[in-house]
């Protein structure tokens, strides 16, 4: 197995759940929370210069959809990867384990910043 296939595996699946993780905080936590703090024009001047984040908002359900599915994924991917065993090498095996903790973190702060984004989207309102 190459080293590219080792880091998909150890940290894309991560990755990818932070990424679209924090989709939701930029489609909804991050604009409450500026607006709440009087910092509306931020918002429209940001708004602005990239449109496209009007689509994610209007479509907050599907944002929020695809990215719980993606960290469900995620979850489970990492749940079964644990189980895989790390090299005999004492070098290899500290970079094995090193990047599973890593993974955890990532897809840790994934969930809270989902947790945070769906509370802003849907409970606060």
């Amino acid at each position: 197995m190459s080293r590219f296939q080792n880091w998909i595996q150890a940290l894309g699946v991560p990755f990818l759940t932070l990424f679209t993780s924090a989709s939701t905080l930029i489609c909804c936590a991050i604009p409450a929370l500026l607006v709440s703090l009087g910092l509306g024009a931020t918002i429209a001047s940001t708004l602005n210069r990239f449109p496209q984040l009007i689509w994610i908002s209007e479509h907050k359900p599907l944002v929020f959809s695809i990215s719980g599915v993606l960290l469900v994924i995620g979850g489970i991917w990492l749940r079964w990867a644990r189980n895989l065993p790390c090299p005999a090498d004492k070098k290899l095996a500290d970079a094995c384990i090193f990047g599973r903790k890593i993974s955890y973190w990532i897809y840790g702060f994934s969930v809270v910043f989902w947790i945070i984004g769906f509370i802003f989207a849907f409970l606060l309102g």
